[in-house]
């Protein structure tokens, strides 16, 4: 299969659209941690215990969470990906776009927060050595 190209038009046009599905993303990404967390805590008290455990309730309730709203900020990811975008990073909302510059492909760079895109980097190095284009 091969990479979708883009413009820096067609990849500033998809920026708004990235903006609200990270923003979107980010109650389940909080709820997420939040629930590893608490499933963390059980498994020490259940190692803590030795088997004299009484937490297997609300162990399973909380992975079936986790494996709910991990489903769902996949689901959304793959919306994502699907249009030929590069996630780097859910948290930070940060992507690349394969580009053609001076001839050879490139990224295009964006992260969550900046109105449009305005850096590059090669494919082999990331987001601390992008440039201003």
């Amino acid at each position: 299969m091969q990479r979708r190209l883009f413009s820096l038009e067609e990849a500033n046009q998809l920026v708004p659209w990235l903006e609200r599905t990270f923003q979107g993303l980010a109650p389940f990404m909080q709820r997420l941690q939040g629930l590893r967390e608490r499933l963390s805590t059980i498994q020490r008290e259940r190692q803590r215990l030795n088997g004299t455990f009484d937490r297997y309730n609300e162990y399973n309730n909380l992975q079936a969470e986790v494996d709910s709203i991990s489903s769902e900020i996949q689901g959304r990811v793959d919306e994502i990906i699907a249009k030929g975008i590069i996630v780097r990073d859910i948290a930070s909302g940060l992507v690349d776009f394969p580009h053609i510059r001076q001839g050879r492909e490139v990224y295009l760079c964006w992260i969550g927060g900046e109105e449009s895109i305005g850096y590059w980097h090669e494919t082999d190095r990331g987001f601390a050595h992008r440039q201003p284009l």
